[in-house]
């Protein structure tokens, strides 16, 4: 099946089909959701989202991954370097490490505006010192980089019916979307890391701050406050959803399938959160598996008619191999 995606992608330098393989395996092995969306996609733009999924997880994973109180200089070390990988790699065309040189390619064949990858990486860098938002707008703004980007980012892989910029606000909406999504789900984790996404604005309205999430994470006990914070904040989420879906039909019809099946997991999780109690401080809320294998299976069936009415080559086709392109592939990433 990779083989397939690789071929009907154009790519076949071996370089690069290593590099796009090893993003492959990250977006399989963390982004279960989203990896299962991807697969109903024509299997030539799949690389592409491959790569900028698997970018943006090895990033996050550098953020994420090392404890907050020993390691921050490493962290930050990482993170710099990272970026001066990418500045790199979309300058020259090449890079030392297969994510990197997977998104490179991939920015190059779908002409993807290297700002976003700029305000991606600005993104990261916040996580390193900012370990909490004011308000909503405080948190939008580090958002647009967190995750709106990964939409608009997305945007030439999946082609649109409407000029671009139309569809790019949808586009970013439903990438905050996804995020509040796992802002929610992850509200304890993201705590033992020492960031608390919730605006604490909205915390304060039902007299939760820091101090009272930490007690409830420490001890396991629950708090109506607490509960009633949560609340607001699936509202609130659940509200960015509404106004990003008119951008699903502004999408190649083909490509429709997939962001609707994600959209309607992503979705999915948030009832998970309200069916388990809102116990977010204490454990993740799953999808049960039969959840997703029901609504992967109506995707599956969107697809195919859809493929059966538009069969059409995938969008702005590039060469199969960038011009001057030699790189050096290194380590594998974590």
């Amino acid at each position: 099946m990779t083989r397939r995606e690789l071929d009907a992608a154009g790519i076949t330098d071996p370089e690069l089909r290593d590099a796009y393989l090893r993003c492959r395996a990250l977006n399989a092995a963390h982004g279960k959701t989203y990896f299962l969306a991807t697969r109903l996609l024509p299997a030539a733009r799949r690389p592409a989202v491959h790569a900028l999924y698997g970018f943006a997880r090895w990033a996050d994973d550098i953020v994420d991954s090392l404890d907050p109180d020993a390691g921050g200089t490493e962290r930050a070390g990482a993170l710099a370097a990272l970026h001066h990988q990418l500045d790199t790699a979309l300058s020259q065309g090449r890079g030392d490490d297969p994510v990197v040189l997977a998104l490179a390619d991939t920015a190059r064949r779908y002409s993807i505006d290297h700002q976003h990858f700029r305000d991606f990486m600005d993104a990261m860098e916040a996580d390193l010192t900012v370990t909490d938002y004011p308000t909503y707008d405080d948190l939008r703004g580090y958002m647009h980089g967190s995750a709106a980007v990964i939409g608009l980012q997305m945007l030439p892989v999946l082609d649109t019916v409407v000029p671009l910029h139309e569809a790019a606000p949808y586009a970013a909406d439903l990438g905050v979307a996804f995020q509040l999504t796992n802002f929610l789900r992850d509200v304890g984790e993201d705590l033992d890391r020492g960031r608390v996404y919730l605006p604490a604005d909205l915390l304060a309205g039902h007299g939760v701050d820091r101090t009272l999430l930490r007690h409830c994470r420490d001890t396991g006990t629950t708090d109506g406050r607490v509960t009633a914070a949560l609340k607001e904040f699936e509202a609130l989420t659940r509200s960015v959803y509404r106004r990003a879906e008119p951008g699903i039909d502004m999408l190649s019809p083909v490509a429709r399938p997939c962001i609707r099946t994600a959209y309607v997991l992503y979705g999915r999780i948030l009832d998970a959160v309200a069916d388990d109690g809102y116990a977010v401080l204490h454990r993740r809320a799953v999808v049960p598996r039969r959840t997703r294998a029901a609504v992967a299976a109506d995707g599956l069936a969107r697809v195919t008619a859809a493929r059966l009415r538009h069969r059409s080559p995938s969008p702005r086709p590039a060469p199969a191999q960038p011009a001057g392109l030699n790189p050096t592939v290194s380590k594998e990433v974590a």
